[in-house]
């Protein structure tokens, strides 16, 4: 089958993405609002794109009823986020975060999670995220219906466990993010395997 995306409906287009570009990590942002409480929602529109600088990105639409999202208001009010990676043992308050309360509710109140204020950033993070990032916003990219968020990383939360006796690597044990598929379905990394590349240099004697 064939899709010209210059010509089907976006929520085909985005039906088609989210089947296929998956699985997708899920960050919970955390932000700070307007009248001083936590806001959380997660975002599986998220990835990392650069180390140095060190740079995630987010693209956040708005709300069903076109109202911008709490999120982007308050990251364009104070120009910081932070994103808690999600395993299992932060599913629901993943979930309940994603509710789409009013913005005078605290959701992480709401999902009865505990959470800690930022060190280098004025948004909380959340201690039993895996990791948690402190973000500054580098730049944002508008879009007449959605808005990319590009945060630089100034801070790193990362719990203890989740690390090799080095304090490296992460133990592949113990870290296992959630990621989006689509709709309702979710996948966590449990089964992790190592793939080595053959040697470039055999494969040129071969074609020679």
């Amino acid at each position: 089958m064939e899709f010209d995306f210059t010509k089907i409906e976006p929520m085909d287009r985005y039906r088609l993405l989210t089947n296929f570009i998956g699985p997708r990590p899920i960050a919970l942002v955390t932000t700070r609002a307007v009248e001083g409480h936590d806001n959380g929602a997660p975002m599986s529109f998220f990835n990392v794109f650069s180390h140095d600088p060190a740079i995630v990105v987010l693209g956040i639409q708005p709300r069903a009823d076109g109202r911008e999202k709490d999120t982007v208001a308050n990251i364009r009010r104070t120009g910081e986020f932070t994103v808690n990676m999600v395993d299992m043992a932060l599913s629901q308050t993943m979930l309940i975060c994603g509710l789409g309360a009013e913005s005078d509710v605290d959701e992480l109140a709401l999902a009865g999670e505990t959470v800690s204020p930022g060190v280098q950033v004025g948004s909380s993070w959340i201690p039993a995220s895996p990791c948690a990032m402190e973000c500054r916003v580098e730049r944002l990219i508008e879009y007449p219906k959605r808005v990319l968020v590009l945060g630089e990383v100034v801070h790193m939360h990362v719990r203890r466990d989740c690390l090799d006796a080095e304090g490296r690597y992460v133990d592949p044990q113990t870290y296992q993010p959630i990621a989006r598929l689509h709709a309702d379905n979710y996948i966590v990394s449990d089964q992790q395997f190592v793939l080595k590349p053959p040697r470039l240099e055999d494969l040129l004697r071969r074609v020679d």
